[in-house]
């Protein structure tokens, strides 16, 4: 190797320009793949590249082929290169042997550093940018420097993470101080990962444990410390032993495009690869087995997308697309393919001619279409006239109540006795209930005579009554009132006998009631609500809803034509 050298430096003499070597400096530019992100107040170092990539040598026998090594640099913002100056008087900068030292680097050091190869009839020269950064506030490191990454085989063991470029920055006599962090937290008791030294080591890789990893490294030296803060990307990726050949979900058997000429005809090629380190991924469609490019009869588009999923694998869509197909496009094989390393798969898009509907298939169609159209009419127009109509059936086809029952009053109302629910009763429902619709009603307070017992007169109203109307208020809950003896014995008749029924009608909003006689009426029977001025109107929903309730009458319908008896025996 050393004449090697020794040989290409004589050549050089021989057949170099005897001009200014300044003048003939062969310039190999900015490279800029080759640039350096460095934290601020830590050590730097930049190695030229002209010795490995042109004489293929170390610098020792460079120089004693009579080549000389120069440094220049150009600052952030200016546009003059001036040679390094090395006798600063901190010795921060300092130049060893192909290497330029930086201890430390700060934020103006940042700029294009070139390194010039050079003797008396050769010259070249190679720049390369040096950029000095500030940690973010509050963390480990800088987002503006990307991670190398590096990837771990799930599922194996004992795997190093090493903490990279930091060789030969401090002394081989020297034991640094490495911590390791995970997103700037320090890895101290974690499970499954443990440091050593300048390895992290995994005792198990598992895909929970992608994330960004940080070595900081401090060592001592002359009697200075110095930090070295470097971060990898772990990316946990499928076991090389688990890769396949692609999978392609779509198109398959089961799926059959089928088109009229004249429509759309858009085919899908959904493909997965496992991971597959430095394997190739591609997806393509052939018509008759020809590429795009060979088959310029037919006009279509085509887009690619390509998704990354768990552990390195992914998915890739190429769709094709034809606008406008004809009868002959869809005689055409659509086929895709997919390839990596370990092999080629392919599947046949299933594209066919939409066969006609047969007459009688367009009739069968109509009718049923007609039929669903009528009964969705009449579900409609049954919920919203259901009260009209049951009323309407009574009115034509109920048999009176009233004939050979034995009864003698239609309906016996159970209220609260207070003034604000007696002027309800009296009022409105004794004046609509008997003016209107002509029941009997039986209230009584207004109907039964003076000096009678009250519980037995009670229960023989009841007994004669076809309707037990039961005006529930926060009143008529009360203990030990009448209208709770009412209500007990017409839910005992109606439970024993079923001589009579029982309707609630709600004339004030009623809270969770300790009377169970009340609850279970509440959760068995239909309650009315009463609700005020818009329930007034004879011919409103709420007086609906209680005709419904009520014994049918002949003359249900229209005015009494008589006054109603008082409830006597």
């Amino acid at each position: 190797m050393r004449l090697r050298c020794l040989l290409l430096a004589a050549l050089w003499l021989c057949t170099g320009d005897l001009g200014s070597p300044s003048e003939h400096c062969e310039d190999w530019g900015v490279g800029t793949r080759k640039r350096q992100l460095v934290y601020s107040g830590e050590p730097a170092r930049i190695r030229c590249p002209l010795l490995e990539a042109l004489l293929k040598c170390n610098y020792s026998m460079a120089h004693a082929a009579g080549l000389t090594l120069i440094w220049y640099w150009v600052g952030r913002g200016q546009d003059l290169e001036e040679p390094i100056n090395f006798r600063l008087p901190d010795n921060r900068v300092s130049k060893e042997k192909d290497a330029l030292w930086f201890r430390p680097a700060f934020l103006n050091d940042t700029g294009n550093y070139t390194c010039m190869l050079r003797n008396a009839t050769y010259c070249s020269k190679f720049a390369f940018p040096l950029e000095v950064i500030s940690k973010d506030p509050g963390l480990c490191l800088s987002r503006a420097i990307r991670p190398e990454e590096v990837l771990l085989y799930e599922d194996f063991t004992n795997l190093n993470l090493t903490c990279p470029d930091v060789d030969g920055f401090y002394p081989a006599t020297t034991k640094p101080d490495v911590r390791w962090y995970k997103n700037c937290t320090l890895v101290q008791n974690f499970f499954e990962r443990e440091p050593n030294g300048i390895n992290l080591t995994f005792i198990i890789v598992r895909e929970a444990y992608n994330d960004d990893y940080t070595c900081v490294v401090t060592y001592r030296e002359n009697g200075r410390q110095f930090t070295l803060t470097r971060t990898l990307r772990v990316k946990v990726v499928g076991s090389p032993y688990d890769s396949k050949v692609p999978f392609i979900k779509v198109p398959n058997e089961r799926v059959v495009y089928e088109l009229k000429p004249g429509e759309e005809l858009v085919l899908r090629c959904e493909v997965y690869f496992t991971f597959l380190k430095d394997s190739l991924q591609d997806v393509w469609w052939t018509i008759n087995g020809k590429l795009r490019d060979e088959f310029p009869v037919l006009t279509f588009n085509t887009s690619y997308k390509e998704t990354p999923l768990v552990l390195g694998s992914t998915r890739i869509e190429n769709t094709l697309i034809l606008p406008k197909v004809t009868e002959q496009d869809l005689k055409h094989n659509f086929t895709c393919h997919a390839h990596n390393n370990n092999g080629t798969v392919s599947q046949q898009a299933l594209v066919k001619m939409k066969a006609p509907l047969p007459r009688y298939t367009v009739e069968l169609v109509c009718g049923l279409g007609a039929t669903v159209l009528l009964v969705v009419a009449l579900t409609v127009v049954y919920h919203v006239y259901w009260l009209e109509l049951v009323l309407f059936y009574r009115a034509r086809f109920g048999t009176d109540e009233s004939i050979l029952d034995g009864k003698e009053y239609d309906i016996y109302i159970s209220y609260a006795r207070n003034a604000e629910e007696e002027e309800f009763v009296l009022l409105t429902l004794r004046g609509v209930l008997e003016s209107e619709f002509g029941y009997k009603l039986c209230i009584f307070d207004r109907d039964s005579l003076p000096g009678g017992i009250v519980t037995d007169e009670t229960l023989s109203f009841i007994q004669r009554s076809r309707r037990l109307l039961v005006v529930l208020s926060p009143n008529y809950v009360l203990q030990g009132t009448q209208a709770l003896l009412e209500l007990r014995a017409g839910l005992a008749d109606m439970a024993s006998r079923g001589t009579i029924r029982v309707i609630l009608v709600q004339y004030k909003a009623v809270g969770k009631s300790r009377v169970k006689e009340l609850r279970r009426a509440r959760a068995a029977l239909t309650v009315i609500k009463w609700r005020g001025e818009a329930s007034a109107h004879p011919r409103g929903r709420f007086w609906k809803q209680l005709l419904v309730e009520l014994p049918v009458r002949s003359r249900a319908w229209g005015p009494a034509q008589q006054a109603p008896s008082p409830c006597r025996p």
